[in-house]
Parts: structure tokens; sequence; C-alpha cells
């Protein structure tokens, strides 16, 4: 099997922020274990800048982009340093990958991504992977490893991604707050939980939290892979989330199967604004692949550029599809509800295109 482990910062972390050398070397035995009777693993490896902010003495995560990045240059290395060191107690060696939104958008990026990890793979090499903190910025970033862990193992063709956190899993309620929440086993395919908004909230050491595993775990079924939601500490969840056991939760995957570029669609991208459309284009686009016409749009919502994500609304001003617009809003605005053959010339004809479109509904 093929497994992808992403790991938050405050597993690996303690409430300092440094380093938890023994959280790492717990899950890199449990790496070699999988590696030992054949299987594949790459690791999706957050706290960077919380070691970052720990090496520097700082007192807590800096607020501002320009300090988070040089305190994630700073971190990075101690990171991959404390797995290689792991890494090689059982003769393994680690590679660090860093990555970014384009290396899942650009065809080529995303194509020599995937050989990379491959080859790593056939060598025999675990890659450890962050999201380049360093060089992005508040617009070409997650912010979070849990989508881009989703991104990966769609890229590699995973078998199950595992989300290791400080919790067994989904519960019904904050257990934190509630003491009456249990635990949920087993989320299908279409299950309601798959769609909502959990809490965002988390230790305060990383940028993640329930909200973004939950979005992960939708992205993981919607490329056709079981998903798990697990603690991190808890021995054997790599090789029990490996043999279906039970470790935490457990999302089925989806009889859909969306790419790696249309799962950034609907997930992972920034959306601009919205377009609504009449109940005449809604049917068009959710019955049958077409593309977005000017003529079945209503009214745009909020100003977008071309090439930017926007969701599509319905009469009801409920979200069903999301897509990247052909045409800016300001150019749209002057010829809502207009025929192809009542366009300005060299004007693009489709608003979204269907290749670009994602049906959410």
């Amino acid at each position: 099997m093929r497994i992808v482990a992403k790991i938050g910062t405050a597993s690996i972390t303690d409430d300092r922020g440094m380093i938890d050398r023994s959280a790492i070397a717990r899950l890199v035995d449990e790496t070699a274990a999988l590696r030992a009777i054949g299987h594949e693993v790459l690791i999706v490896s957050s706290g960077a800048v919380a070691a970052g902010v720990a090496a520097l003495g700082m007192d807590q995560r800096p607020s501002d982009m320009q300090t988070t990045q040089a305190v994630s240059a700073v971190g990075q290395s101690r990171l991959v340093e404390a797995y290689n060191i792991e890494f090689a107690r059982h003769g393994l060696l680690g590679a660090q990958l860093l990555v970014d939104p384009y290396d899942f958008v650009e065809r080529q990026q995303y194509v020599h991504l995937r050989s990379t990890m491959h080859r790593l793979l056939e060598l025999g090499v675990v890659p450890v992977m962050n999201e380049n903190d360093a060089i992005a910025n508040d617009e070409l970033r997650y912010g979070d490893n849990d989508r881009i862990a989703a991104l990966i193992a769609n890229s590699v063709g995973a078998d199950v991604l595992v989300l290791l956190t400080d919790m067994d899993g989904v519960f019904t309620a904050d257990p934190r707050r509630d003491s009456s929440a249990t635990l949920i086993p087993f989320v299908k395919a279409d299950d309601p939980l798959l769609s909502i908004n959990a809490d965002g909230g988390g230790s305060g050491r990383g940028s993640g939290g329930m909200a973004s595993k939950l979005v992960a775990a939708r992205m993981a079924s919607w490329s056709g892979m079981r998903s798990v939601i697990a603690r991190a500490s808890r021995r054997g969840v790599l090789a029990g989330s490996a043999s279906d056991e039970l470790v935490g939760t457990t999302f089925a995957p989806h009889d859909r199967a969306l790419s790696a570029r249309k799962l950034w669609i609907a997930f992972a991208a920034e959306v601009a604004g919205s377009i609504e459309v009449d109940a005449g284009a809604r049917r068009a686009l959710t019955e049958h692949p077409n593309s977005l016409l000017p003529a079945g749009v209503v009214a745009t919502h909020g100003m977008f550029e071309h090439g930017q994500v926007v969701d599509m609304v319905g009469p009801e001003r409920e979200v069903f599809a999301r897509g990247i617009a052909s045409t800016a809003s300001a150019d749209l605005a002057p010829v809502l509800g207009h025929h192809t053959s009542a366009l300005p010339a060299g004007m693009a004809h489709t608003v979204v295109h269907r290749d670009d479109l994602v049906i959410l509904a």
C-alpha cells in the first residue's frame, strides 16, 4: 500500500513549541515498520514555524507574514534534521520537499512534483513534505498542511491518507467543552459530516484545526481514497489505518474521483467572488458537462479577475459549483444575460469553462 501520513504541529511540538523528538521517533518507527512489510510512506510534516519560534526564543507565533516566513526558514532545517536522525536509526533516508499551490495548478509543475515523488519512492526514500512557508505569500499559500496532504495523496495515487492530530478523531461535539461528546468511528462518503463547518480552533501552535482536516478528508474521499483522522500518539496508528482497523475516525472513499487540479478548485483555492445564475443555467451545469455562458448569468458578487476562483450560486443563492473565471467581473457586468452572438468582439465566450468547473451539490 501507499500511505500519506500528515502530522500537525501540536503533535510534534511541546507546549513551548520545541520539537518533541519522541513524537518524531514514534512516527518514524511506525513508518519503518510499514516499510519493512513492503508499504510505501510519504510524510507531510508541519512544525517548521513552531520550531523556529522556539529556536529564536520568541514568546509566541508571529502574526506578520514577513516574520513568519523568516521564522519558518529557521525552523525547517531543524525539523528535517530531527527526521533524518530518526530515519538513520532504521537505515532509512529522508528527503525534504517543499511545495506551494502552483505545484498542483500549473501542469508542468504538477508533473515535475509527481515525477519526483514517484522517483524518491522507487529509490526507497521517505519524502518529508511541507508547505514552502519561507517564500509563499498571503495570496499564494494554503496556510495548513491538511489540504496539501490530500493533494499529495491524490497525486501519488495513495491508498489511504492519515491525518495525525492531538485528538482521537472527530467527535459529536468538542470534547474539551462537552463531556457528553462521543467519537464518530466511521463516516460514509455521502454523510453530511463531510460538508459541515467544524471548529477551526486548535492548540495555537499550528495553523490548521479540525475544520481543515474535514476539508482534507472530503478531498481524499473525492479522490476515491479512504482517509483517517486519529491521535498521533496512539500506538500502531499507521499500521491500523493501513489495515482498515478503526483507530480514529475513518472516512469512506467516494465513487467520484476528481483530479488534483479540480480538487484544488473545489477545496483549496481562495474564492474571490460569486456568480449568480438562473435556473436554466444551473440545470445545464449540473445535468451535463457544460460551460457557463453570459446568457445564464444574473449577477456577480464581489470583484474577481480572470483566472481567479469563484462560487456559482443558483436562484436560491445556494452554492452548487465552483470554478475558475474566464472573464473578470468588470467585463462581465455589461453583458449579463447576453447571448454569445451579442458579445463584444474579442471577449471570451465563456464565464467559466467546463474544464475548470466542479459541481459541489
